[in-house]
């Protein structure tokens, strides 16, 4: 009796295309290097460690004026879409956009003289 290992072709490719995804040799040759914090290295790793929370004050104080503009935003469509239904008038969603507007400008000036101190 001939014992056939394959019965169908399919059986074949299937084995073969499972095979293709069976994990290769993989070395660190192209790893990314860690980026150093905007102000440097510095003179040892006290100092180092220090330039990198200088990069994160930043980038929370970055995300916080994003916040901002999005409350900003959302504000201003609310009034935006309550003019429609008469409850709130064009005056008023001007005032709010202004407001908005030096709320931003006196926040991002506030964050920079924060993140100056540092």
């Amino acid at each position: 009796m001939k014992t056939r290992l394959f019965r169908t072709p399919t059986a074949l490719a299937s084995l073969t295309g499972g095979l293709a995804l069976l994990p290769t040799l993989s070395f660190a040759q192209g790893l990314p290097t860690l980026e150093n914090p905007s102000r440097g290295t510095g003179g040892g790793i006290m100092e180092t460690i220090r330039n990198y929370g200088y990069d994160i004050v930043l980038l929370v104080a970055l995300l916080v004026v994003a916040s901002m503009f999005i409350g900003v935003c959302y504000h201003a469509y609310g009034t935006y879409a309550e003019i429609h239904t008469g409850k709130k008038t064009w005056g008023q969603f001007g005032l709010s956009v202004a407001v908005g507007a030096v709320l931003l400008v006196v926040g991002i000036w506030l964050l920079t003289e924060a993140t100056g101190v540092l």
